[in-house]
Order: structure tokens, then C-alpha cells, then sequence
């Protein structure tokens, strides 16, 4: 059973959430049962998502983006190297 996908924003916010059911004197298992979702999906989002503010999500959301563009133009002008490379053999 797929369950949805929270935005990074919302894993944030629910983080918060259990930083202050837990200062509230709750357990983890309670804290995170309140919030909607398992113990383990909550340590891997604090593991990832930990300790970090909106503004620092949305620059890890550029950086991702610029990432990925940047991946793409490396691979286009490796298969054009390798098209060349073909080409200037002769074997075509």
C-alpha cells in the first residue's frame, strides 16, 4: 500500500511537530504516531532534513536542479565526443 509523498516543506513542518511533542515530555513512537507516519520514515527524514530551515531547502532545491542540468550537458557532450570520435575513424 504506496502512501502519498510529502514535499520537503511538509517533512520540515513535521519535523518540527516531534521537536515539540518530545519537549512536551511525549516518547518517539507517540510523537511520530501523531504525526502521521512510521518511526523509520521519521529517522530517515530526520537523517536527511535534520536540523534544516526553509531558506537552506530552498537553496538544496536549486543545487539539486543545477545538479541535474549540469548532468545533462555532460552527458550530451560526451555522446557528441564519442559520435566524433566514431566519425573520425571512419566507421560508419
Amino acid at each position: 500500500m504506496a502512501g502519498k509523498r510529502e514535499k520537503p516543506e511538509e517533512i520540515v513542518s513535521k519535523l518540527r511537530q516531534v521537536e515539540v511533542l518530545l519537549g512536551q515530555g511525549m516518547t518517539v513512537a507517540e510523537a511520530v504516531r501523531q504525526i502521521g507516519v512510521t518511526q523509520q520514515t521519521f529517522y530517515r527524514w530526520r537523517k536527511l532534513y535534520g536540523g534544516m530551515g526553509r531558506s537552506q531547502l530552498a537553496r538544496l532545491k536549486e543545487l539539486e536542479k543545477e545538479n541535474q542540468r549540469l548532468r545533462r550537458a555532460v552527458s550530451d557532450l560526451t555522446l557528441d565526443k564519442l559520435i566524433l570520435t566514431e566519425a573520425a575513424k571512419g566507421n560508419f
